[in-house]
């Protein structure tokens, strides 16, 4: 795996989600290899696209503001050798609201997506963003790639059928794909203006702002973080693989931290804001997971990676560039 990223010299790459926030921290690293980046997103309000998240870049990659869901990907998937897959609603509460949105977006918005290649670009190769999620309330600890699949919510039910989708066209079509179950991301250009996209995000806003971070429970769960360097690099090694065909893998892997030591950092980082430990809201004490840590042994095996950033160190660049882009995201 050696000359993975000179593998992305002048290749033709479509990034799905891609003013997201992994999807555009992906999108500048493959322009920064010197790809032919092509970045597609709705921008659907609360999904977390936004245009600044690729600013600098315009010049670097193309952008277009298009629905997955729709005969546009049946253009856009031509002529691209690979395709990271990272458009989808993330939201657990979104999911448990309004499960027929979740249902569209991360179900029947991949078969738009993979119908495209079959029927466009068979040739090309797709990694998929998948989730931790979908294994549910841990049986045991770490978390391995052969444990059961029994998501708490609707959106780990409809993010294994979309992951479950790749690798049938994988299987079926010879349609190269591979999974990337991820876990808690934190970094740069992600969205912190609600809390319906994760706990992460929403202490950062609340510790960049001085506000008080609300801990639910009583913040033991143990959780494991990458930050999106790290997450990034996943996907490029995925992609540049053979060897990632038709398999999943755990992201994850680093040491767990509880909820409570993870504000605990934060507010250590920012220097301005203070934790409150307050009962869990019901709707998301019925979902929530408790401890949840992977074993990520599986793609250091077969790909060479690992998290490598000090979790310290990735909160320290997250709250400098929020401090200094806020704006821009709330």
């Amino acid at each position: 795996m050696t000359d993975y990223l000179d593998f992305y010299r002048n290749r033709p790459v479509l990034v799905t989600g891609g003013l997201g926030f992994i999807g555009s921290n992906l999108c500048r690293r493959l322009a920064d290899l010197g790809a032919r980046v092509t970045a597609v997103d709705s921008l659907l309000p609360d999904y977390g696209g936004n245009l600044f998240n690729l600013d600098g870049y315009e010049d670097k990659l193309r952008i277009n503001i298009a629905d997955v869901r729709g005969h546009a990907m049946e253009y856009l998937v031509q002529g691209q050798d690979t395709v990271f897959n990272l458009a989808g609603q993330v939201s657990h509460i979104d999911s448990m609201t309004d499960p027929f949105t979740d249902l569209e977006i991360n179900c029947r918005s991949q078969l738009w997506i993979l119908e495209a290649l079959r029927k466009r670009n068979p040739e090309a190769k797709i990694i998929y963003a998948g989730t931790r999620q979908v294994y549910g309330r841990p049986q045991r600890l770490p978390v391995d790639e052969e444990h059961l699949l029994a998501p708490a919510d609707v959106n780990g039910i409809n993010k294994i059928s979309g992951e479950y989708y790749h690798l049938v066209y994988n299987q079926v079509y010879n349609i190269r794909a591979c999974s990337l179950r991820l876990t808690n991301t934190f970094g740069p250009r992600q969205l912190i203006r609600h809390n319906r996209q994760g706990f992460i995000g929403w202490f950062m806003k609340k510790a960049v702002l001085g506000e008080t971070i609300e801990v639910f429970g009583d913040g033991a769960q143990r959780r494991d973080f990458d930050y999106v360097d790290d997450v990034v690099d996943a996907f490029l090694r995925a992609g540049a693989s053979e060897a990632s065909n038709g398999q999943v893998f755990n992201l994850g892997g680093g040491p767990p931290i509880s909820l409570l030591d993870l504000a605990t950092r934060l507010v250590e980082v920012s220097g301005k804001s203070e934790i409150k430990v307050v009962p869990f809201p019901e709707e998301r004490k019925k979902i929530d997971i408790g401890d949840f840590y992977s074993d990520a042994r599986k793609i250091e095996r077969v790909l060479g990676w690992k998290s490598t950033t000090p979790f310290v160190d990735g909160l320290v660049r997250t709250v400098d560039y929020y401090q200094k882009n806020k704006d821009r995201y709330l």
